[in-house]
């Protein structure tokens, strides 16, 4: 009876082939995330009256390249890192064990520490708060974050442990023959949550300029805590994982929530101490 009422997935991660050169799904989705994530921006840029050619250069020269450059590197080093140590020119090119594979492998931890350092780049650049960028790149965050787990659904990847819940999913290609938990839409469903949220107070109460920090706070505390939790029925993505209390994923997570709760109680504490001060004159 479960079995009937789980979800069969055997879907090419392919979505075209041009010759030779093979376009999956998951690369489609990494181009949307930037896309999407350009177009929150610039209503925000409008919103601030401020110049989308700044946006461009921020888009364009910072976050793009340091993205995918803190993705790969993050994976390479957090879950293979003895491998990537011993070939480190495969880093850079799709292979694996030799071979090409014309699909590298990309996380999301290195991700966030490359946007947070494209973000401090930029800064540093044009002048701007540090706080005031990451409020804001929180707000486009969560749907990115969204977009890439729908490209690992399509690659029938980073999935669940096995369950009988009717809405597991078999993962053919992969080789599973009984149903596992959807932890990409899971994951997905979250971070569009959490999306609406910081969308909602950053646009209609206005917090990323009246309390500074607190968006930011909000957004890696409920991005994280919802990663680390569903780690907990996810399959480790490598072997030496089996051995740790927590996986990698959540080992990781951890430092992101610390940072979270620290960032939002401070900007909590610091604008009361303003609002007092301000009613004592």
């Amino acid at each position: 009876m479960i079995r009937l009422l789980s979800i069969n997935w055997n879907v090419d991660p392919v979505m075209f082939s041009l010759g030779s050169i093979h376009i999956r799904y998951y690369s489609i989705c990494w181009a949307l995330c930037f896309f999407v994530s350009y177009v929150i921006f610039r209503k925000i840029f409008k919103k601030e009256n401020l110049k989308e050619e700044l946006l461009y250069k921020l888009t364009i020269n910072y976050v793009i390249p340091l993205t995918f450059i803190g993705a790969r590197i993050g994976h390479c080093l957090f879950y293979e890192g003895a491998y990537y140590l011993k070939y480190p020119w495969e880093i850079i090119l799709p292979l694996h064990d030799g071979k090409f594979t014309g699909y590298a492998g990309l996380a999301s931890h290195g991700a966030a520490l490359g946007i947070l350092l494209a973000l401090w780049l930029f800064c540093r650049k044009y002048r701007k708060p540090y706080i005031w960028s990451l409020d804001r790149i929180a707000v486009a965050v969560p749907v990115a974050g969204a977009i890439v787990r729908f490209g690992n659904l399509m690659n029938s990847e980073v999935y669940g442990h096995a369950t009988n819940l009717p809405w597991g999913f078999v993962f053919v290609r992969t080789g599973e023959t009984v149903p596992a938990h959807p932890t990409q839409i899971y994951e997905m469903l979250a971070y569009i949550l959490l999306f609406l949220i910081l969308y909602y107070l950053f646009f209609r109460k206005n917090l990323g300029v009246n309390k500074p920090g607190m968006i930011f706070g909000l957004f890696l505390t409920g991005l994280f805590t919802a990663r680390f939790l569903i780690e907990f029925v996810k399959e480790n993505q490598v072997d030496f994982e089996s051995r740790m209390p927590l996986n990698m994923g959540q080992w990781l997570s951890l430092p992101f929530i610390a940072a979270g709760i620290i960032i939002f109680v401070y900007s909590f504490r610091k604008n009361i101490s303003i609002k007092n001060k301000n009613n004592n004159r």
